[in-house]
């Protein structure tokens, strides 16, 4: 027996990233081709190797949350909760309680609230004050935080949880909550991804990897995704929400489409924790799985938000990974990636990525890849360069993936009644 499986729909979106704290700010920036990434502010960042990256700039947690409950969040939860007020105000979606007591939130972050521990440790650690770890800490600190202050300031009774798979997080939350629609267990879903780990402990660990590009001097050119002189990602922050809606009720309530998720796909290098397998085994599996699980074709794909996050390798393994899924349409897509202005956000890259595909898909404009100076002979596909460009997409790819293995494409499409 096949089960009938119900149509999904994107109705509201919400952005708190490096380029803007609201979706069209985000939206205006990418469009723009403007940079967000600058020195280290949130601290002091002279003694490590790379001191810059991509922040969120301007965002007061008291004034859009208020001082007694922001207080009680870690930034990475701020940017969720933000970001979901807005996505559900975009979507004008109903205060009906019977709706919200079939919608839910599943919101992805690949560290959590680590702002906190590094922030309790530094203060406690050194004379083991123990007893002056805030009673917050706990809650604040947990990976599925997030997800939970969303539920109860909405009133959303649905499936809720967090999602942690790396830099594929966000994608899997919205992989999860396409199919909590999808099989009948929710009417519609708050999902995304969100991340605040722009601080001393994880950008040494960063360093000491050496994962990150190290042009200080010109912090606005360190991400260069598929450019021949990249050196490393730029760390990032931010957060997006997308409000998902079964198809039928959505068109019921006169709601806004944005456009349709067709399906997703998902699969694991088995190579190794941090990098990416050469021969992009699982990268290929992710997409045709995606592909398969759409029910499209190729040949059918306009647009592939890629990945690309101006590592040596990463680049190189994606690049050419698209090239065997995609045989000879490989060159007559448009592959952008979007980190070359707001930067890798980590956990939240699928989410803001997400939302910057939606946008391109109902908008008609394919943001650029900036940046990109030097062609690479091992990158051979059109990365929308430094302008964006004006284009009908019917169907388009957002992947991710992430340190463990991890692979999630998403695949959105314009929604024709």
């Amino acid at each position: 027996m096949v089960l009938e499986t119900r149509r999904v729909v994107v109705t509201g979106l919400g952005a708190v990233t490096p380029l803007g704290n609201t979706k069209e700010a985000f939206w205006d920036g990418l469009i723009a081709g403007k940079s967000g990434v600058g020195p280290v502010t949130l601290f002091d960042a002279t003694k490590l190797s790379t001191r810059i990256a991509a922040e969120v700039k301007g965002f007061d947690p008291d004034a859009l949350i208020g001082r007694r409950d922001a207080r009680r969040m870690d930034r990475y939860a701020q940017f969720a909760y933000v970001a979901a007020n807005e996505a559900l105000a975009d979507a004008a979606f109903p205060e009906d309680a019977d709706v919200r007591q079939n919608t839910g939130a599943i919101i992805g972050s690949g560290i959590g609230g680590i702002k906190t521990v590094e922030d309790t440790v530094t203060k406690t650690a050194g004379d083991q004050s123990w007893d002056r770890i805030s009673p917050f800490f706990i809650p604040m600190l947990m990976a599925n935080a997030a997800s939970g202050h969303i539920s109860m300031a909405h009133g959303l009774r649905g499936p809720l949880y967090a999602v942690s798979s790396a830099c594929a997080s966000a994608n899997d939350a919205l992989t999860s909550a396409f199919n909590a629609i999808a099989t009948g267990d929710a009417i519609a879903m708050v999902t995304g991804g969100s991340e605040a780990t722009i601080i001393a402990t994880a950008m040494g660990g960063f360093c000491s990897m050496k994962a990150f590009s190290t042009r200080n001097d010109e912090p606005e050119k360190a991400s260069r995704p598929f450019d021949l002189k990249r050196d490393g990602f730029v760390l990032a922050e931010g957060g997006g929400i997308l409000v998902f809606e079964e198809r039928e009720f959505a068109l019921a309530r006169g709601a806004r489409i944005y456009a349709e998720v067709l399906g997703y796909g998902q699969s694991a290098d088995a190579y190794n924790l941090v990098a990416p397998d050469p021969e992009s085994h699982g990268v290929v599996l992710a997409m045709e799985r995606a592909l398969k699980k759409a029910g499209i074709a190729k040949e059918r794909v306009d647009y592939i938000n890629a990945h690309g996050t101006s590592t040596p390798l990463g680049d190189t393994a994606e690049s050419q990974a698209i090239e065997r899924v995609f045989g000879d349409h490989a060159k007559k897509l448009a592959v952008s990636s979007t980190k070359s202005m707001h930067g890798h956000a980590l956990g939240a890259a699928g989410a803001i990525e997400g939302v910057a595909t939606v946008l391109a898909i109902h908008r008609g404009i394919i943001p650029p890849t900036i940046n990109y100076d030097f062609p690479d002979p091992s990158c051979t596909l059109d990365y929308v360069p430094n302008v964006a460009r004006k284009a009908k997409i019917d169907i388009a790819l957002s992947n991710s993936f992430g340190f463990g293995g991890h692979n999630g494409v998403v695949v959105f499409a314009r929604h024709d009644e």
